[in-house]
């Protein structure tokens, strides 16, 4: 590969480079799980198109299969098509949800509509991340719930078919996955379900989980402090599609502004609820050009980047993407407002700090976030540091791909494990080096 290079299968090499090309992006991670959740609700055959093909989606399809759905796949006009089509379930059985917190979340509330008696399991990282206000909220609800181990996190096991509706309270200020569960399951429902909201953080998440709802026909009404959700999907779908992905955008977007080159990306909609399309703000803000033509993103590098004070709480996986340009952006980069990062597949705040610093670079880690001086924004390319060091991404895909970009400026930069990528961007490598080498990916 041109941009990195492979000496074995336990790192990698991030050679620097000038980031130009065309792109299409893969399809969004945060709506291929709505989109199989709704595919559940309903109950019915259902193809989905452009389906993300990542190790969090082929759980979730997995744990389909384990609860009697039968997935068929092909291809169609260059398309790739996931036909899902349900049958009978067992009356119990195991779903492993590897380090998947978000399928975790959403299975938890999913099963507690489907009669039998389900356990939920993974990682021991997802063993760590929390589930209890979901299952508290859950409770109020009807929902039986049994923990396996310590309370508040899996393994736990789920009585199907116990969502009677009513009213309960949610705080969502750890995770927004536990308000859109809540608002998918309740669509499931015996009855209509009150949903009191006390705190929220990544909210546009619940942008994007009641725009696919109400696209399937789902009734979500607003309602002082929460929600009111109507059983059933009254519009249900035969046939969706998946939009790209933001969040994988915001690589190859932050790469090109970075090295001074220049990306157009494809397959994204322009007028998407993803909140991770407001780093394109975050980017212009640096000093990238970002424009749009038509369907098509460019975004191009004009010179040393700016450090910026931004509250991240509305994006927070692009918290290491932007911790990892601050170094290089003239100025001082402050990330505040996402203590949440904490519990993700890694602490990224933690995580970015240390493999950071392991680079030569300077952070602050605060309580909520980070401050990082940009003291190589103004140092040329041979005052770098050159020593090789060997980064660590914590089993964490948004680590590896954030450190990359260090990579494509900071010589001798390798990536340990790189295969942790399949998350999410299974072809994040390939279309890094043929960026770099000025191809499309």
């Amino acid at each position: 590969m041109t941009a990195s290079s492979s000496t074995s299968t336990e790192a990698l090499e991030v050679r620097p480079g000038v980031v130009r090309g065309r792109l299409r992006v893969p399809p969004s991670k945060s709506v291929s799980h709505r989109q199989l959740a709704l595919a559940l609700l309903a109950r019915a055959p259902v193809e989905v198109r452009n389906l993300l093909r990542a190790e969090d989606i082929e759980l979730f399809l997995a744990a389909l299969r384990t609860m009697g759905w039968t997935v068929e796949e092909r291809r169609d006009q260059g398309v790739d098509v996931t036909r899902l089509s349900p049958g009978d379930p067992p009356s119990e059985a195991t779903l492993l949800c590897g380090n998947a917190g978000t399928l975790m979340r959403f299975l938890v509330a999913l099963v507690a509509t489907v009669p039998g008696t389900w356990t939920l399991d993974g990682t021991p990282r997802l063993r760590e991340r929390p589930v209890g206000p979901l299952v508290t909220a859950l409770g109020a609800l009807g929902v039986e719930v049994r923990w396996g181990g310590v309370e508040g996190y899996p393994p736990l096991t789920v009585a199907g078919g116990t969502l009677r509706g009513g009213e309960t309270t949610i705080d969502a200020g750890e995770s927004s996955q536990y308000l859109s569960a809540l608002l998918l399951a309740a669509l499931a429902a015996r009855e209509p379900t009150l949903v009191r909201v006390v705190a929220l953080t990544s909210a546009p998440y619940v942008d994007v989980t009641l725009q696919l709802i109400a696209r399937w026909g789902g009734r979500v009404a607003a309602s002082s402090g929460g929600f009111v959700v109507t059983p059933g999907l009254h519009a249900p779908l035969v046939e969706v599609d998946v939009e790209g992905d933001y969040s994988a955008a915001a690589y190859p977007a932050a790469a090109a502004a970075l090295t001074d080159g220049e990306v157009t990306l494809r397959g994204l909609r322009r007028q998407s609820a993803q909140g991770d399309r407001v780093w394109l703000d975050v980017l212009h803000r640096m000093g990238a050009e970002v424009s749009w033509t038509g369907d098509e993103l460019r975004v191009a590098g004009v010179g040393t980047l700016t450090g910026v004070d931004v509250d991240m709480a509305s994006m927070p996986d692009q918290v290491p993407t932007l911790a990892a340009l601050a170094p290089f952006a003239r100025g001082t980069t402050t990330i505040r407002n996402v203590p949440h990062l904490r519990i993700k597949e890694s602490d990224r705040l933690a995580a970015m700090a240390r493999e950071l610093r392991r680079a030569g670079a300077e952070v602050e880690e605060l309580a909520d976030g980070l401050v990082i001086p940009g003291i190589w924004s103004d140092v040329s390319s041979r005052d770098l540091p050159r020593e090789p060091v060997t980064v660590d991404a914590h089993g964490d895909h948004r680590i590896a791909m954030s450190m990359a970009l260090v990579g494509l400026r900071r010589p001798g930069l390798w990536i340990a494990h790189p295969k942790v990528v399949a998350k999410s961007y299974p072809r994040f490598w390939e279309h890094l080096s043929a960026l770099c080498g000025g191809e499309a990916g």
